[in-house]
C-alpha cells in the first residue's frame, strides 16, 4: 500500500506545503515545498500530482483536499494559531515553523 504523508512550513507571513512518499519504513520526497500565499501552492501541487501518473485519482483527491485544509486553516488562523496549534490539528503531518 502506498501512502503519503505532509512536510509543512508553518511561518508567519507563509505556509509551505511538500508531500513525502512512505514506504514501509522508508520516506522519500515526493514533491518540492509550494508556498502559499506567496504562489498558488494549491494550483503547482496538482500539476506537480498530476505529472505522476502511478499516483491513483482517489490519491491525488485526497492529497488535494488536505492540502486545502492546511492553507485554509492557516489562512483562518495562521497569524494567531501557534505551530503546536497547527500540530494538534493535523496530528500526522511533519512540521517545522518560526512561531
Amino acid at each position: 500500500m502506498q501512502k503519503f504523508t505532509f512536510k509543512i512550513l508553518w511561518l508567519d507571513n507563509n505556509v509551505a506545503i511538500a508531500i513525502d512518499h512512505v514506504i514501509g519504513e522508508n520516506i522519500s520526497p515526493l514533491t518540492s515545498y509550494f508556498f502559499w500565499p506567496r504562489n498558488d501552492a494549491w494550483e503547482q501541487l496538482k500539476t506537480e500530482l498530476d505529472s505522476k501518473p502511478w499516483i491513483s485519482e482517489n490519491d491525488k483527491i485526497y492529497l488535494l483536499n488536505k492540502a486545502t485544509e492546511i492553507i485554509n486553516f492557516w489562512q483562518e488562523k495562521g497569524k494567531n494559531k501557534s505551530l503546536n496549534e497547527a500540530q494538534e490539528k493535523f496530528p500526522n503531518f511533519i512540521f517545522a515553523g518560526t512561531n
